[in-house]
């Protein structure tokens, strides 16, 4: 949403481009219209079937939560696998990395709880989100993020809030620093080879990256 932010992109497509790459696999894009700036194929994965074994087998009673409006594309790929009921937090940002809650849509009283992004930064947004549903009755709290940038006090905030785990995967290496007990990486290697085997031998990936599928 930052200006100039397409531009960037723009520019990286092109560079990938002009290295001699012909093909371009990419995973929980932070903007789905990215994948157009490419002017060769692109497939576009999604990295909740990492996430699903540690889920799949939760209460009747998880709720799928959407942090924001632009992430309910993405949340309701992961209800519709779980059978879950999906709720979507309407917000604001004053500033970047920082947002307000302005309202829960849906119910969370007495309810587990899975936070689905796409990123994770300083966490603040992820915090907020936090605690305005433990606010709103909510009970053990989780999250499934993709990528993990957790810059600046990110993980000093995770630490103190009162999230149970947050998943995330190794698309960006972990500082070696980093020690928490609420963070899991799980890897999406396994995902991402088996992408590209299917297109090294010619064959289709749709069922990689269709979110409908359970």
């Amino acid at each position: 949403d930052q200006p100039r932010v397409s531009i960037t992109a723009k520019l990286v497509a092109n560079l990938i481009s002009v290295a001699g790459a012909d093909r371009v696999i990419t995973m929980d894009l932070h903007a789905a219209q990215i994948q157009g700036f490419f002017d060769i194929p692109s497939d576009h994965l999604y990295a909740s079937p990492v996430f699903m074994d540690v889920f799949k087998n939760r209460s009747e009673d998880l709720v799928v939560v959407s942090p924001d409006v632009g992430g309910i594309k993405l949340a309701r790929s992961y209800a519709r696998r779980l059978h879950a009921n999906l709720v979507v937090i309407d917000k604001r940002r004053p500033k970047q990395n920082q947002a307000e809650v302005m309202n829960i849509i849906g119910d969370v009283e007495d309810k587990d709880i899975l936070i689905v992004d796409d990123l994770i930064d300083t966490g603040g947004t992820f915090v907020s989100a936090i605690k305005a549903l433990k606010e709103k009755g909510a009970r053990k709290i989780f999250g499934s993020v993709t990528h993990a940038l957790l810059s600046g006090e990110a993980i000093e905030r995770i630490e103190n809030s009162e999230i149970t785990k947050l998943y995330v995967t190794d698309s960006i290496p972990l500082r070696g620093n980093i020690k928490s007990k609420k963070i899991v990486v799980k890897s999406a290697a396994s995902l991402l080879a088996e992408a590209i085997r299917r297109t090294h031998n010619h064959e289709s990936i749709s069922s990689l990256f269709d979110t409908d599928k359970s």
